[in-house]
């Protein structure tokens, strides 16, 4: 009797432990999926390619009903009022082609404010130029640290792109951002909300063209063209100071859009 209970005993402490300890493993492996994996949120990931569509005769272009709706929830800019006839100058600085100083004294000369979107690469190669847009009275908005797709990359990752460029430019010049333009156009409601939650507003356009490819310069009449044909009331203008075109181009275009009777605002005036 004596046997058959100290059996009965070491069985049921072997099923205690493997019990025990298989509780543990889970607990371990939790653990591990919730460091290694982004925070699963309710809201939607699927990622949009920012688009419009344009409209004739100065018209405000079609965002497209998803855009509108999401920028509009999230609070962010894309485009301004469709009776005020301004407009809001934008360009994006991943790198520097040689174009930035034309262009920071053709928005001198004119008296115009406008945001430049800047990536890590550019604050660290280009301290100077960034010194003299804060200097100069222009907005620096966050382009992320290495412009990565925010959609494609967890949580945490969207918050280090984010913060460790804000946390750069705020050491090297004391200047704090608070606008953000999702790299390459790309987002989701899940990215919306983490740059809403920074106290980012997230920056968007009505009117841009295709100026970022170095392949595609000398087309300066190209250039003015798509810019004036398509300037409109409340436009949030995306330019590239990588292309050469645009700086050739900018003092021409600036003075033809306030011949039209439009006023250049910086994004702290937008409404």
């Amino acid at each position: 009797m004596k046997f058959k209970f100290e059996y009965i005993f070491l069985g049921i402490a072997t099923v205690c432990m493997l019990v025990f300890g298989i509780s543990v493993i889970r607990t371990n492996e939790k653990v591990i999926h919730t460091s290694a994996e982004p925070v699963k949120t309710s809201l939607s990931n699927e990622k949009i390619g920012w688009g419009i569509k344009r409209a004739k005769d100065h018209k405000q272009p079609d965002l497209g009903t998803k855009n509108k709706a999401l920028i509009e929830k999230y609070n962010g800019i894309a485009i301004g009022k469709e009776n005020d006839k301004n407009v809001y100058l934008t360009f994006d600085n991943g790198y520097e082609a040689g174009y930035t100083s034309k262009i920071l004294d053709v928005l001198k000369e004119n008296n115009v404010t406008a945001t430049f979107f800047i990536t890590a690469h550019y604050l660290n190669s280009e301290p100077e130029l960034v010194k003299r847009m804060i200097d100069e009275g222009h907005i620096i908005g966050n382009h992320t640290v290495n412009h990565p797709s925010l959609p494609d990359v967890s949580d945490t990752k969207i918050k280090e792109e984010i913060m460790n460029l804000h946390t750069a430019l705020v050491e090297k010049t004391g200047y704090e951002m608070k606008y953000v333009r999702p790299p390459k156009g790309e987002y989701s409601e899940r990215v919306l909300s983490i740059c809403k939650n920074l106290g980012y507003t997230t920056v968007m356009w009505s009117l841009a063209y295709d100026d970022w490819d170095e392949n595609k310069q000398g087309r300066e009449e190209y250039g003015k063209q798509k810019i004036l044909d398509n300037i409109h009331p409340g436009a949030v203008i995306l330019l590239h100071a990588t292309s050469k075109d645009n700086s050739e181009i900018l003092d021409f275009c600036i003075k033809e859009i306030k011949n039209m009777g439009y006023e250049f605002k910086s994004l702290d005036e937008f409404k």
